[in-house]
């Protein structure tokens, strides 16, 4: 995957608030910096670009390091992107989350109960972690009446590692947070329950949301890399060439006698048993209504016949998300970014966040 860049919307020295997004996947990185305008988000900039090599959790020595980040710098520079203070998100592989209910509390009592309780619900010392939250709602028709936080945590040395690869590159870490907190605030709606689905090269994660706000996570071993493995191995053909065959034919029964298909289903059930119990499990601790929109994002999203599958075997709406429905982006260079939607959702969600 070469690199695509979208040019620069506004002169650098007409916009001052702006806000860029930093995704470092693990086959490719992908940048946005919007700009804000009163209540609105205007696009000013996008790249991508294609990426083998470590990703920043597995970075151990300095070359790799060096790699990675002139890697991110060429990208930064190509893409045109002006400021210099970046949001990224880490894999959801490595982060832990639990939705956790205190008594009813002031703010200020929920920051410090975190602080104190945190450790007995996470499965790292909370000395060698970074502990974040978010208060997904108050309650005082309950009994007794309750507040319920999405709680996350993650190896303060996988943090450190982004901000090395980040600051190597010349650029100044504002913000990080998880990838589906990320993807939520891009594809979620602002209403009702529904479910984000993000199709990675290595892993499959899956968030429920609420009003726009994630409550649920989790995140499978099952994805785009093992959907071109069955292909590949079902077809007895280089990964190289089961990965077209995947893009161009995906779902469809009607292509190559359906054998894409046939190689697909059994890795695809796997994705779509996943959801199911995810959307059990959710409303069996009392959560909330079952999504009632799907939302698919990531390098397989796009394959052909999928949200076909999918609705049929999830018996709700299913959509490939356009990361960009909550940015003014101009028509020719929403145009040009079409054939990349499916890949921008963090790097978009990042850029939204409201620091």
């Amino acid at each position: 995957m070469g690199l695509y860049s979208a040019a620069a919307v506004y002169p650098n020295n007409l916009v001052t608030n702006m806000s860029v997004g930093l995704d470092i996947g693990s086959k490719s990185i992908k940048i946005v910096e919007l700009a804000k305008e009163g209540s609105s988000h205007k696009l000013r900039a996008a790249g991508i670009v294609g990426y083998k090599g470590v990703s920043p959790e597995f970075l151990k020595e300095e070359r790799e390091y060096v790699n990675l980040s002139e890697v991110i710098k060429k990208l930064y520079r190509e893409a045109k992107i002006f400021s210099k203070e970046v949001s990224v998100a880490l894999p959801e592989t490595h982060v832990f989350t639990r939705v956790v209910s205190f008594p009813f509390l002031t703010d200020a009592e929920i920051a410090s109960a975190v602080k104190w309780e945190a450790e007995q619900y996470i499965p790292i010392p909370a000395n060698e972690a970074v502990i974040q939250y978010q208060i997904l709602e108050k309650r005082e028709d309950t009994t007794p009446p309750k507040v319920s936080i999405l709680l996350i945590a993650v190896q303060k040395k996988i943090v450190e590692k982004y901000a090395k690869v980040v600051e190597m590159a010349g650029l100044t870490l504002s913000v990080v947070e998880t990838e589906l907190m990320a993807l939520v605030r891009a594809l979620a709606g602002n209403e009702g329950t529904s479910m984000v689905v993000d199709f990675g090269a290595r892993s499959t994660d899956i968030a429920i949301s609420e009003n726009g706000m994630l409550a649920f996570s989790r995140s499978i071993p099952t994805a785009g890399e093992a959907f071109t493995r069955a292909v590949s191995q079902s077809l007895g053909v280089e990964e190289s060439q089961a990965e077209e065959y995947k893009r161009a034919y995906g779902l469809s029964s009607k292509q190559l006698e359906g054998k894409i298909k046939g190689a697909l289903d059994p890795i695809f059930k796997i994705v779509v048993d996943e959801m199911k119990k995810s959307i059990h499990y959710y409303q069996a601790e009392g959560r909330g209504e079952a999504p009632k929109t799907i939302v698919l994002a990531g390098g397989s999203a796009g394959m052909p016949e999928a949200t076909v599958d999918l609705a049929k075997q999830m018996g709700v709406e299913v959509i490939v998300g356009n990361p960009f429905q909550k940015v003014l982006v101009d028509s020719e260079t929403f145009k040009a970014l079409s054939g990349f939607l499916p890949l921008y959702g963090v790097s978009v969600g990042l850029a939204l966040r409201e620091v």
